[in-house]
């Protein structure tokens, strides 16, 4: 499995007193996400004798979180107020369909939902973040959607990590990633153009999408714990 590393994560949150509102929710994503937690790439994830229960586990609540149609990309499309933004989205929306279609195949090939105390709560929990990220893909607030969608794809690609390692020990021929780069997002959204409203919207939107991962994150390490403590 491939390792995640960052600069950010030994200079702890980035300075983003003078950065643009690109950077700010590009940084954000990198130093407060998935790349930033523990638990992903931790020993119980990676190589524990565990591991394949709580990988399964991950992959069961990412797909309640993102698995279905419409998403969170294809929220923001409907909201896209200008050609650019729509064209963007569109080419967006398309790639992360088939990173839907990847994430459909692992829950059928991992099997049921790992038994573990507390999984009404936990069903409870993950339905809740799925409506708030709803809501903020459907956001009236331009800007807001597609900070949203942009920082679920860039979040993507360190979840994409935990999915690969998944698919190689279900032996799932995963799909080549299509999702742009952190570089190749920056410049997309650097073309552009918003108002000072709406860069705000961007960072907005970006920092709850965050805020949900790092939560999904958190309740699997908790459940991961209590499985260990059950059994």
């Amino acid at each position: 499995m491939a390792e995640f590393s960052s600069p950010a994560l030994s200079q702890g949150r980035p300075d983003i007193s003078r950065a643009s509102p690109v950077e700010t929710l590009l940084s954000l994503v990198q130093a407060e996400g998935t790349l930033a937690h523990r638990y992903p790439v931790s020993e119980v994830m990676v190589r524990g004798p565990e591991a394949a229960r709580n990988v399964a586990d991950a992959v069961h609540h990412f797909s309640l979180l993102h698995g279905r149609h419409p998403g969170v990309v294809d929220h923001a499309l409907v909201r896209a107020h200008d050609i650019a933004h729509g064209e963007l989205l569109t080419m967006l929306a398309a790639e992360f369909a088939e990173e839907r279609q990847f994430l459909t195949r692992l829950v059928v090939a991992v099997g049921p939902l790992p038994s573990t105390p507390g999984q009404a709560n936990t069903e409870t929990a993950v339905l809740a973040q799925h409506h708030a990220i709803g809501m903020l893909a459907q956001s009236e607030r331009a800007g807001c959607a597609l900070g949203a969608a942009v920082a679920v794809l860039i979040d993507w690609l360190a979840i994409r990590v935990v999915l690969d390692h998944a698919a190689e020990r279900l032996s799932v021929d995963p799909p080549a990633p299509r999702i742009p780069s952190t570089g190749a997002m920056r410049a997309l959204i650097a073309d552009l153009t918003m108002t000072p409203g709406m860069e705000r919207a961007l960072v907005f939107g970006g920092q709850q999408i965050v805020a949900q991962h790092r939560g999904l994150w958190d309740l699997l390490e908790a459940r991961s714990i209590a499985r260990e403590h059950a059994f």
